[in-house]
């Protein structure tokens, strides 16, 4: 798996952003999303038709749970950098995903992933 993509990546493709766009089409090798970003991208979809196209959009990702040890691991994340850093709770469960498959998040959000992970797993992708 290449990385996980989050949600600035969906939003730029439900935008219909060209660089997002030619990224994606450009991709050989599977890219994940994981079920935290699902929820989020359709939590912010506006109405049927806005939904049917962003569970299309998110379709095209292999969906990605996070297991117990993910969450213990955010649960970590969030106690030792909320007030000193200003974590969020999505945050920290997509990147312990992507911790734990030691795949990048693909991302516009660099600063809020970079306060949890290290560089190397943190990459803008286009």
């Amino acid at each position: 798996m290449v990385g996980i993509v989050d949600s600035t990546v969906i939003i730029h493709l439900l935008r219909n952003n060209p660089l997002a766009m030619a990224w994606v089409s450009s991709i050989s090798d599977p890219v994940g999303v994981t079920s935290i970003t699902w929820l989020e991208v359709m939590y912010g979809a506006s109405g049927k038709v806005g939904q049917t196209r962003a569970k299309a959009i998110l379709a095209t990702f292999d969906l990605q749970f996070p297991a117990q040890s993910d969450q213990e691991w955010a649960m970590q994340q969030m106690e030792h950098f909320r007030l000193s850093h200003g974590i969020g709770i999505n945050d920290c469960l997509i990147a312990s995903v992507a911790h734990r498959l030691q795949v990048p998040i693909l991302t516009h959000n660099q600063k809020g992933f970079l306060k949890i992970l290290p560089a190397n797993l943190v990459i803008k992708p286009y």
